[in-house]
């Protein structure tokens, strides 16, 4: 009896990138603290892999061909769920000012 209850949950799924991880710690916990006040049940931050990018350049291009440069680039994401968001949930996350670097992905998720 209770699995229709169930069926009837929705969760807004956020995913919070950037390359910086203080940078992207503080907007997790801003994010947080702001839901937090509206009295909703959230999960996470959940730490989800970090996605690294590695290239290599030549430095020279004709004498000193085999002299390289590596780079690598590091994109740091957390995934928070709000479950059952309501209007004012929705209205606090679109009004928050988000640092320059942060990338913030919004997925409106029906729970089975």
């Amino acid at each position: 009896m209770t699995d229709t209850k169930k069926n009837n949950v929705s969760k807004l799924r956020i995913i919070v990138s950037a390359f910086e991880h203080k940078v992207l710690d503080k907007t997790v916990a801003e994010i947080l603290s702001a839901v937090e006040k509206l009295e909703v049940e959230t999960k996470g931050p959940i730490p989800l892999p970090t996605k690294t990018k590695r290239w290599t350049v030549n430095r020279s291009t004709f004498v000193y061909e085999q002299s390289k440069e590596q780079f690598e680039m590091k994109t740091h994401r957390r995934l928070i769920d709000i479950i059952n968001p309501n209007q004012k949930v929705m209205e606090t996350l679109t009004n928050m000012q988000i640092p320059a670097g942060v990338n913030v992905d919004v997925k409106m998720v029906n729970a089975k």
